[in-house]
């Protein structure tokens, strides 16, 4: 088995990420999955919640699908199979997808708008993956659903209320009144999916609710302060970030799609807003109020899915700002060491149907924090909420639809040129990227066809007099006429197929102090990575154990190539 620099993957992240997705299940509850894990309390616990159903079917079963293209394995199509079963399943006669009733803790069965969005998600997934009729069937009677039971006006179509019942809207005075509670979060984070469904399959209706919802959020909600910031009004779930960077998201996809630059403008206005708030590894607030401290690993996905979209439409710098994200706060919050959790030994202190103490730490083995700190896996703290949960099956998914992104992204290609936009170990069928980052400053290019071009994006910390290329028809360094492109990146004109090509330069040791919600950390940096935070964290601190060496360590892995490449 051939050697690679032991440095982060991207895959072998997602492939640890689906032992929780495994574990969450809950037999009791014919494998309705438990949605969260209290990793403080002695014994840990994994509870149930009111998003078991739709939100948490849909984005498990997408990090399934997504994490089966990384990978090349299936070892866990038992689990999705049964995740795919149960998401039928909620389907009613009308399409849309219900949460089932509670009765013993009073939740009535209703078709909840938030859910809608990882639903059709997940068909979407499903559908672009596999071609199942089955799932173009779902999803083209679920679009039609959300067509009709929008409230159509002249020029706004909106849902007046967080949930549709069986019998209809629950409030017919809400309609009257024109109140459209949270549009980014009941229709500005359906533009991906939509969008993405419409390319998949040419559905009208997809694109037509696309133009309606973006209408609705740019000209007529009031989510979006003009110049940029987030509306902090209660009515807006005070600034709540992961609906509002995932109807970002969403815009700036639908943006690229139609050409609309001023929407990309609008789009970016915002996003650069959200950086603003933001630390640069990517801690995010989970809103303006009570949840500022607590940070969702639902919203830093987001961050990376809006990314990639501005970045792939032209606005390269954001690449760097997606690399610094993945390298550090989505791999850093991802749950490897359990030696801090305690559970049970038994089923004793159970509560059939709702709470489980078994084995939690060992479940849970791989998720991404639910509710983290700057400097800790757990978020914990006097202020706001204090301790609420360190893992939420919606981050979970979506941690693997982070890790995705970015891997999707790693190597593109045009006809003119393959462009290796983050520096991650990849393979792709043209090229292997081989990141000795951030031990040094090298990265190795496989080349696997012959190329008219291959660009490779270098950091801008790493600056050009000192970069180095070096391969078999002779190297040159980033101070030569000809070595860059007009887009920035370094240019290497007509690699040959079996070529390895080695890119090296200086990697910087800086420090910086972050602000998060009010508080400050002293960070120290080895290029784009973060190699230390003060003060450090108490329950599981974070970036406490990374270690430097004076060249990268290796470890026998050979990089999967997919069958096939996705466009997202």
């Amino acid at each position: 088995m051939p050697q690679i620099p032991d440095t982060v993957l991207l895959e072998e992240r997602a492939e640890l990420a689906m032992n929780a997705v495994a574990g969450l299940p809950d037999q009791d509850m014919d494998g309705i999955p438990y949605f969260s894990a209290d990793l403080l309390a002695r014994p840990a616990a994994l509870r149930h919640g009111d998003w078991d159903y739709g939100s948490s079917h849909g984005r498990l079963l997408d990090a399934c699908v997504l994490a089966r293209h990384m990978t090349g394995k299936d070892t866990w199509r038992e689990v999705e199979e049964g995740l795919r079963r149960r998401l039928i399943g909620f389907f009613g006669d009308d399409g849309l997808s219900y949460r089932l009733a509670r009765p013993e803790v009073g939740w009535p069965a209703n078709a909840n708008l938030i859910d809608q969005r990882a639903v059709l998600l997940s068909l979407t997934t499903w559908y672009v993956s596999d071609g199942d009729p089955e799932a173009r069937r779902l999803a083209d009677r679920h679009v039609a659903a959300l067509k009709r039971i929008a409230i159509k006006e002249r020029d706004v179509w909106f849902y007046p209320a967080s949930e549709y019942t069986p019998g209809g809207w629950p409030s017919p005075n809400a309609i009257a009144l024109h109140l459209a509670p949270d549009p980014a979060s009941f229709s500005g984070r359906l533009v991906m999916p939509l969008l993405r469904y419409h390319q998949a399959t040419g559905n009208e209706d997809a694109l037509e609710l696309c133009a309606w919802f973006a209408r609705l959020i740019v000209h007529k909600s009031g989510v979006f302060n003009e110049d940029g910031s987030f509306n902090p009004a209660r009515a807006y779930r005070s600034a709540h970030f992961h609906t509002r960077l995932g109807t970002l998201e969403g815009l700036a996809r639908y943006a690229r799609h139609v050409g609309d630059h001023e929407l990309t403008a609008y789009v970016r206005r915002s996003y650069d807003w959200a950086l603003g708030q933001a630390t640069a590894f990517g801690w995010t607030p989970g809103d303006l109020a009570d949840q500022r401290y607590e940070h969702e690993s639902c919203s830093l996905v987001d961050l990376i899915g809006t990314g990639t979209t501005l970045a792939g439409s032209g606005h390269t710098a954001y690449w760097g700002v997606v690399e610094r994200f993945l390298r550090n706060h989505l791999v850093e919050s991802q749950l490897l060491d359990l030696s801090w959790v305690e559970s049970a030994p038994d089923a004793s202190g159970d509560e059939p149907g709702w709470v489980t103490h078994v084995r939690v730490g060992e479940r849970v083995r791989g998720a991404f924090a639910g509710y983290g700190a700057p400097n800790d896996y757990v978020c914990d703290v006097e202020l706001g909420r204090g301790h609420t949960a360190d893992v939420q099956a919606c981050c979970v998914g979506s941690g693997v639809r982070g890790l995705f992104w970015g891997w999707n992204s790693i190597v593109t290609a045009d006809p003119r040129a393959v462009r290796v936009n983050l520096l991650l170990t990849r393979a792709t069928r043209q090229v292997t990227v081989l990141s000795h980052l951030p031990h040094e400053g090298r990265v190795d290019l496989d080349v696997h066809e012959d190329l008219r071009e291959l660009r490779v994006r270098v950091p801008d910390w790493a600056g050009y007099a000192k970069v180095r290329v070096a391969r078999e028809s002779g190297g040159f360094d980033g101070t030569q006429a000809g070595a860059w492109a007009a887009d920035g990146y370094l240019s290497i004109p007509a690699p040959r197929r079996g070529e390895r090509v080695t890119v090296t330069f200086p990697v910087p040791e800086t420090a910086t102090t972050e602000v998060a919600a009010g508080r400050e950390y002293r960070v120290r940096w080895r290029g784009d990575d973060v190699i230390g935070i003060s003060p450090e964290g108490t329950a599981r601190p974070m970036y406490s154990g990374r270690k430097i060496h004076p060249t990268a360590p290796r470890r026998d892995y050979t990089p999967a190539r997919p069958a096939k490449e996705w466009e997202w």
